[in-house]
């Protein structure tokens, strides 16, 4: 007994058709990948020019003792890494850096919830409680913290005229070592709050209404409702938040440096700072370089280890 192929067989295995149509699928396929390549070589010049390039060159510096006074420079290994170590002004700097980041990064995580809270309530005027809450983050930092310079003024100030409206003393708020890290924190929780109140309002935005709604009907109130129906909720965005502020909060320069320049006496002088200040006062950009990259592993350790508490809670 015979067997026949089915038509069309013999150009589906080893024809000329069938070879020619795979020629065709693999020149289209170069002809797209090709293609994307265009498209994508203009980002990854620029990217490999500004980002990979000073990464590089910026470690390779850290080993070496590179100098903005001198202009011969000799590789000098891990001496400047074991000098960071053992450096008073690095652990002070990291300490304000730690304060800190503890000062602003919880009112900037519940003050958002709040003030996204009161809006998805549903009160009355709400474009311009989004605008007040919102408009502060759009400043630039110079005009920000040119505005609490004003209000932080010891004799003309608002802080000051109010502590004394209510009997009580004035307070040096840039002056004062234990104030001045507090004072920084305010301004940066009023200017920054506006982002994470974003993220908020969107996320509770996009909750079902339907969990809110079946607990209503079972007799829960408003503030039940709001404890074991939407902020378990909003656990992935609290997370989110929360990450995201911790990691702009240890990365803080611009509102200190122009605020207080890091003083009184060092007392709010965070790390990227004094990064600044050893590199381009002290002009020692190889010393400068190993800090800044100690900085750089322990943001790298610190996003791990919230990227593994949240992913333990997911």
């Amino acid at each position: 007994m015979t067997t026949t192929a089915p038509v069309g067989a013999e150009e589906q295995t080893g024809s000329p058709a069938a070879a020619a149509a795979d020629g065709r699928r693999t020149a289209l396929g170069r002809i797209r990948t090709g293609n994307g390549l265009v498209f994508v070589l203009p980002f990854l010049l620029v990217f490999g020019l500004f980002m990979v390039w000073p990464i590089v060159q910026g470690l390779w510096m850290s080993f070496t003792d590179s100098s903005l006074a001198l202009r011969d420079t000799s590789f000098v290994g891990f001496d400047n890494y074991t000098e960071a170590f053992g450096d008073p002004d690095v652990w002070s700097s990291l300490g304000n850096t730690v304060f800190f980041t503890v000062l602003s990064s919880v009112p900037l995580v519940l003050v958002a919830l709040a003030m996204a809270l009161l809006v998805h309530s549903g009160l009355a005027g709400q474009w311009a409680w989004r605008l007040s809450f919102f408009a502060p983050y759009l400043l630039p930092v110079t005009v920000v913290t040119m505005i609490w310079t004003w209000l932080y003024q010891p004799e003309l100030g608002m802080a000051n005229q109010l502590l004394d409206t209510l009997g009580m003393a004035p307070v040096g708020w840039l002056s004062d070592e234990s104030v001045a890290m507090w004072s920084v924190a305010a301004l940066t929780v009023w200017w920054t709050v506006g982002f994470n109140f974003l993220l908020y309002l969107a996320a509770l935005q996009s909750l079902p209404t339907t969990f809110d709604e079946a607990a209503a009907l079972d007799g829960a109130g408003a503030w039940r409702r709001l404890w074991s129906v939407t902020l378990p909720q909003l656990r992935r965005t609290t997370g989110l938040v929360a990450m995201l502020q911790v990691l702009a909060s240890l990365k803080v320069f611009d509102q200190i440096y122009i605020l207080t320049k890091g003083g009184p006496n060092g007392s709010t002088r965070p790390v990227l700072e004094y990064v600044y200040d050893v590199g381009f006062t002290g002009y020692r950009l190889g010393y400068a370089s190993a800090v800044s990259y100690l900085f750089f592993a322990l943001i790298v350790l610190v996003s791990l280890v919230q990227l593994r508490l949240f992913r333990r809670e997911d």
